[in-house]
This record gives structure tokens, sequence and C-alpha cells, in this order.
């Protein structure tokens, strides 16, 4: 059995993991045994990271679908992926037989942003503590030739009971005021897709005026997370003074920019902010401002 210390709230390694699979059966009711969650997807063909699951997935593996499971379409101008009710997505975490104590890793095939960051940070939200991503995901994974099934598990089911802790979730009001009161807002969208010269997801190029670029890719390095202090110090000096808990992160749907808070809590940089409908809440209203170019 896993110890009862053991606690991963940021990244694992596959290693790590590996082992505590091995150690502890993967679907047991034990709240020291890791619940594995695969986000894998892709926003060209979305049923492909449901497929590839389907074909072989880390042992116990739970699948989030981005779409169904870890956003809430029925909303109207809130962003491509809006941010689920709490009952909705806690009614999720119960059919796979999560509890508010049990330690949950997600993982992806894109670096974690696609979408075991979100999965982390809609947990972290709820006050998940014990909630990691695999560091290089199920890339890393294979390549290390670790243990997979296609076996899709049947956990019992459980309840969770908590909300959202809603002074981290903002919406475009709360962006504008927050840029009005000098608040660094951060977008982890790719350089030319901020500065508007291509945007091949939304229908108006450019960013929130008054915003920072930081893409998501300069959070790795070889496809893993840059050392805790190598982010801290890249961080520290992006927030130029500005407290962590008044940092607001973005991209264009609210997916990729989780990648941001969960790069910074790495780093020991807690509380920072999502705007939840990001680029694509942004310009659901085309009255509000565009931006081009660097500034």
């Amino acid at each position: 059995m896993m110890p009862a210390t053991k606690s991963w709230t940021t990244l694992v390694d596959a290693g790590s993991l590996g082992r505590a699979l091995a150690e502890t059966p993967t679907e047991a009711g034990d709240a020291d045994t890791p619940i594995v969650i695969d986000a894998r997807f892709s926003l060209a063909d979305p049923a492909a990271g449901e497929a590839a699951y389907a074909q072989a997935h880390i042992p116990g593996a739970r699948y989030a679908h981005l779409d169904r499971d870890l956003a809430d379409h029925s909303k109207q101008g809130a962003g491509r992926h809006p941010w689920p009710d709490a009952w909705d997505f806690t009614a999720v975490l119960g059919r796979w037989g999560i509890t508010p104590k049990r330690q949950v890793v997600a993982y992806d095939a894109g670096d974690g942003a696609l979408a075991a960051a979100r999965v982390w940070f809609l947990l972290r939200a709820l006050g998940h503590e014990r909630v990691a991503v695999l560091d290089g995901g199920w890339t890393d994974w294979t390549a290390r030739a670790l243990p997979v099934q296609s076996r899709v598990p049947a956990p019992p089911a459980t309840t969770y009971g908590a909300g959202f802790d809603q002074h981290r979730l903002l919406d475009t009001a709360q962006v504008q005021a927050h840029l009005q009161r000098g608040g660094l807002l951060l977008d982890a969208r790719a350089a030319e897709r901020f500065r508007g010269e291509v945007e091949p997801l939304d229908r108006v190029a450019g960013h929130v005026p008054g915003a920072v670029n930081r893409p998501y890719v300069d959070n790795l390095d070889g496809g893993r997370f840059k050392p805790a202090e190598r982010l801290a110090a890249e961080f520290l000096e992006l927030l130029d003074g500005h407290p962590s808990g008044d940092v607001v992160v973005m991209c264009g749907s609210g997916v990729t920019a989780c990648h941001h808070l969960l790069a910074m809590a790495h780093a020991g940089l807690h509380d920072a902010k999502l705007f939840t409908g990001s680029w694509s809440g942004w310009i659901s209203d085309r009255s509000r401002p565009v931006a081009a170019g660097e500034d």
C-alpha cells in the first residue's frame, strides 16, 4: 500500500506513479490508492482522445472528455469551453469514484495543456489538495514502457460535496475591473496568436488590451516542466512586483491557461486566478476592445 504520507499536489514523475500503481490495486477503495484521469484531447478531432484511451491507457485510468466532463456548453458567451458548475463537475467526480481525500493524478498527450492541467485546477478550485499532473504525460509513460491496459474500469460510485472557490474564477467584467486596478493578466497562447498574426480557432485575432504574453510552452523543457526554482525565477521576473494572488491567467478558452496556474503553484507561487472565458469569451461581445502586436 502506498504510504499514507504520500501526497502529490502539483507534479509527479512517471516512475513514482508507476511504483505507486504497482503497490496498490488500481480500483481499490483505499484512500491512499491513486486514481488516474486520462484527459487526452484534440481540438481538431474531439473524439480522438477517447478513442486513444479505448485502445490503451494507464491501468485503472478513468477518461475525462474536455467537452463533456470538464466544460458546460449550455452556457452562452462564456468561451469555447465554459467553466462547469460545481454540482455538475462533482457529479462527474462521484461517477469516477473520487472523494475529497483521494490522491488524483491527471495526464494527457499535450504536455499537460490538453487537458490534464484543467483537471488539476478544477479539483484545486474545489479545495482538493491531493491532485497532480503526470510530468511528461502519456508520452513519457509509454517511452518508459510502463504498463498500459485497454480495459475500462468500473469504479464504485460515490458522492463529492464541495463548491468552487469563486475568488479564483473571474468573468469578463471582473477581468476588466482587474486591469483597471493595474492587475496583471497573463495570456498563455502562442506569441503569433497573441499578436493577432494568426487565429486558427476563434473568429477574431488579437488579445485583451493590457494583457502580457507568456506562451505555456515556456513552462517546459523537453516536454517536461522546468525545475521549480527556474519557473519561480521566470515568473517573478514577469510578475515584476505583483503578488501571485494579483495575477489572472487566460488563453483561448480557459484550458491551456491552467498550465500557468500549475507551473506557478509548482514554483511556490499560489492563488493566481483564471479568466474562465478567456479570449473566446472576451470576443463574444464585439464591443470589447481588441489589441494586436506586442502590446
